[in-house]
């Protein structure tokens, strides 16, 4: 892992692409923005794991094919 110190306004470049720039640090917390193509998906790890955890457990449940038919009619009967 590399460790930087920043500063606020200061910034690092990532592949020539990608701008993290430390915009305000105050109280514990750090604000940072992110310039970066379109084509590159920005997501906090937290929801990042959260989805993966979801996406695990859904994979674990044995769905039937009428529980997937009532996910498109909105049925539940």
């Amino acid at each position: 892992m590399l460790i930087l110190t920043r500063k606020k306004d200061e910034s690092i470049i990532l592949d020539g692409r990608i701008e993290i720039k430390i915009i305000e640090i105050e109280d514990g917390k750090v604000k940072i923005g992110i310039e970066a193509p379109r084509d590159i998906d920005i997501i906090r790890k937290e929801l990042y794991k959260k989805v993966e955890e979801e996406n695990i457990t859904a994979i674990k449940y044995n769905y039937k094919p009428e529980d997937i038919k009532k996910l498109f009619t909105g049925k539940n009967n």
